[in-house]
């Protein structure tokens, strides 16, 4: 004799509340309709809908998609007014992926022929400047690796040049015969001191002074190049700050501008004696190169 089991309507009901109570809390923890239904085994839509019915659905589902970011610049982009074209040229994705991710959005206002070609210019002239910043950003790279190491001759050789093309020179006029060096780039500052250091020079016998416009952040500007010359404030003079001319349009403002370096070396004569020696016979050898 065969003993049937029977569901009866109130063991439908409970079955159903008990699922429903799984799939609200599944919902509520983030996930998918997808992985709730793999997770409750409920391979019927219907009742998977039925079961979520008034469960609003999270801002943002347990799935991981890897492509939110490119969804996200895909809105932003066409509510810029691009085309699917465009926005596929600069995301790289396919136009399928395009018009899912951004079909609710209102289409941009179709634009004058001469207006897209000015756009189709100005992009292709930044695609060009990214270009031309990447070759430079690789030359640069390659060129600083070839470097290496100093050796003193050559660091002397360019503490020589540097001297000479930036420092104070002695006139028949004016018989100074001083080591003063004034610039405004922290990597010449820095060679420079390595220079004296290697020619012996103290660096007690070391000054510095700040010279910048009167309108400059003047304090900022004496810190960042102590930090520069690794000195204690002590060794700075007084700085030098540059009266402003109403009719001169500055173009050394904003927060990168730091004024100049003088860097003077105490009892320097025999040491400029030096460096003009050294550079006259620089020139003599290149002068005589086939």
């Amino acid at each position: 004799m065969n003993h049937r089991h029977h569901t009866t309507p109130d063991t439908r009901t409970a079955d159903f509340e008990e699922l429903r109570t799984q799939a609200v809390a599944l919902r509520s923890e983030g996930l998918s309709l997808r992985r709730i239904r793999d997770r409750l085994r409920v391979h019927n839509h219907d009742l998977l809908r039925r079961l979520l019915a008034g469960e609003p659905p999270p801002a943002r589902t347990g799935h991981p998609n890897a492509k939110d970011d490119l969804r996200a610049r895909a809105r932003e982009l066409r509510l810029a007014g691009l085309t699917y074209d465009r926005i596929q040229l600069e995301l790289g994705c396919s136009k399928s992926s395009i018009s899912l991710w951004v079909r609710d959005l209102p289409k941009p206002e179709r634009r004058e022929p001469a207006e897209q070609a000015r756009l189709a210019a100005r992009k292709r002239w930044e695609h060009e400047l990214e270009v031309r910043d990447r070759a430079r950003r690789r030359t640069k790279a390659a060129a600083r690796a070839e470097i290496g190491e100093l050796t003193d001759r050559e660091l002397f050789l360019i503490g020589v040049g540097l001297y000479w093309a930036e420092g104070t020179k002695d006139k028949p006029h004016a018989r100074r015969e001083q080591a003063i060096f004034v610039n405004s780039d922290p990597g010449m500052i820095t060679v420079y001191l390595a220079w004296l250091t290697l020619l012996g020079v103290e660096r007690d016998r070391i000054t510095y002074r700040v010279m910048i416009h009167e309108s400059a952040d003047v304090a900022a500007a004496e810190q960042y190049w102590t930090g520069v010359v690794r000195a204690d404030r002590s060794a700075f003079g007084a700085t030098t700050l540059k009266k402003h001319n109403p009719k001169t349009v500055r173009k050394n403002t904003g927060n990168d501008y730091r004024g100049c370096l003088v860097v003077r070396v105490t009892g320097s004569a025999d040491l400029y004696r030096r460096i003009e020696g050294a550079w006259c016979g620089i020139v003599g050898a290149a002068s005589e190169r086939p």
